[in-house]
């Protein structure tokens, strides 16, 4: 399933904020100019963040935005359906009343289910299990991980571009005697 630039951009907007303590707000443009996010687009999915309750905002000088709850109440599936709306893995999947997951490609002859059915079903549940169990603090706890200081000394990292026109990896060569007679 791919989700629209609003989930994404959502999701930095919401874990810039989670950063953050409520008691400064934190202006759309420095969040904008922070995660290299078009402002007037930032704009429309803090909107609906505002309507759904998840973010809140406050106007004048020393206004901007904040979280309407602690990062470990807010999970990605607040945020992406808030921006999203139903997240359903195929256009053909409908939700009824009763919020089951229903295929609009009833069968013409009434012969047995949706073929796909189970497989679309399954996809959805396991994206919407991710997206309910993931917290924007989890976000926030690994947006703020220090990368890792790689040694000098450890083995350079090998990447499918190092091939040779073959399609082999290369070979490693031997250190280059000093150029230079020791004195």
């Amino acid at each position: 399933m791919i989700f629209s630039s609003k989930a994404e951009y959502g999701v930095r907007l919401m874990v810039e904020l989670g950063r953050q303590t409520a008691e400064q707000p934190v202006s759309l443009k420095a969040i904008a100019d922070a995660e290299g996010l078009p402002l007037a687009y930032l704009e429309q999915v803090v909107a609906r963040l505002r309507r759904a309750g998840l973010v809140m905002s406050a106007r004048g000088a020393h206004g901007g935005y904040w979280l309407a709850r602690d990062p470990e109440q807010i999970t990605m599936y607040d945020v992406v359906a808030a921006l999203e709306g139903q997240i359903a893995p195929m256009d053909c999947f409908v939700h009824d009343h009763m919020a089951r997951v229903l295929c609009s490609h009833l069968p013409e002859h009434g012969v047995g289910p949706c073929a796909t059915k189970l497989l679309w079903t399954r996809v959805q549940g396991g994206i919407v299990r991710s997206l309910q169990t993931t917290t924007l603090a989890e976000l926030v706890a690994f947006s703020l991980r220090e990368a890792p200081v790689r040694s000098p000394y450890a083995a350079p990292a090998v990447h499918l571009a190092d091939r040779d026109v073959t399609g082999r990896w290369p070979v490693p060569h031997e250190p280059a005697s000093d150029p230079l007679p020791a004195a």
